[in-house]
């Protein structure tokens, strides 16, 4: 059985449908955020904050690459596609599926792009993170999914429907 790997843009939904994915294909869930968070015993945000972003996103990466993952749906933080060693180490027995979602939609969804706890350089918008990322995920992504205008419910179906047999 292999495991499903969601990567997107933080508010992409990658935590709800990945719950809900989990559910439904009787797989485990796992969220590379809250792990970070439970080593750390600190919030991503105050982690970004102590250790600067290029730190996070090593961080990020190594707490990725020492986890095994089986039988799983993983929903990975919003910049673990920086991270070339865990992108590797996640596509090893997986499908990767990249829940796309429009930047308007991003900005409807997040309240706070400070206190969310997102890799980012100061003083950055959410439309150029989404552009220094959205090439990442294209390029790691085995499947696409539009989330845009999609409940959680609907982009389960979508990925169930365009993973095919793939887990059964």
């Amino acid at each position: 059985m292999k495991n499903i790997v969601l990567i997107g843009m933080p508010g992409a939904g990658k935590s709800t449908i990945g719950v809900l994915l989990a559910k439904s294909k009787l797989l485990s869930f796992c969220d590379t955020d809250l792990l970070i968070q439970g080593k750390y015993s600190k919030s991503l945000c105050d982690i970004i904050k102590e250790e600067g972003v290029e730190n996070f996103l090593k961080i990020e990466n190594d707490v990725i690459c020492e986890t095994e993952f089986e039988n799983s749906v993983v929903a990975t933080g919003g910049s673990a596609v920086f991270g070339e060693e865990a992108m590797k180490k996640l596509k090893e027995n997986a499908i990767t599926v990249y829940l796309k979602v429009s930047t308007e939609e991003l900005e409807k969804r997040i309240n706070n792009i400070h206190t969310r706890g997102i890799a980012m350089k100061e003083g950055s918008t959410l439309k150029e993170i989404f552009d220094e990322r959205s090439s990442l995920y294209e390029k790691y992504a085995d499947i696409t999914i539009d989330c845009t205008n999609l409940t959680a419910e609907e982009c389960v179906d979508e990925i169930t429907e365009k993973a095919g047999g793939l887990n059964g």
